[in-house]
């Protein structure tokens, strides 16, 4: 994409001051679905087992919206 700087990365919070909450969410789904994350590097996991915890965090961040849309 044309314009785009290259401290924009993919990586980088929309809402920088979510980061810690997101942070807390991301470790309770791992929690959940029984993926061992922890803090910093977690290079040792399978794509499988990151890709779970993206995806699940993403089903309950649509369901969260669903429910706010719904009242």
């Amino acid at each position: 994409m044309s314009g785009t700087n290259s401290s924009n990365s993919s990586n980088q919070m929309a809402v920088p001051q979510a980061k810690e909450a997101m942070n807390r969410f991301k470790q309770e789904v791992a929690s959940e679905i029984g993926v061992p994350l922890k803090e910093g590097y977690n290079g040792d996991l399978t794509s499988r087992q990151a890709g779970s915890i993206g995806g699940e965090m993403v089903k309950k961040m649509i369901m969260r919206q669903e429910e706010q849309m719904s009242k």
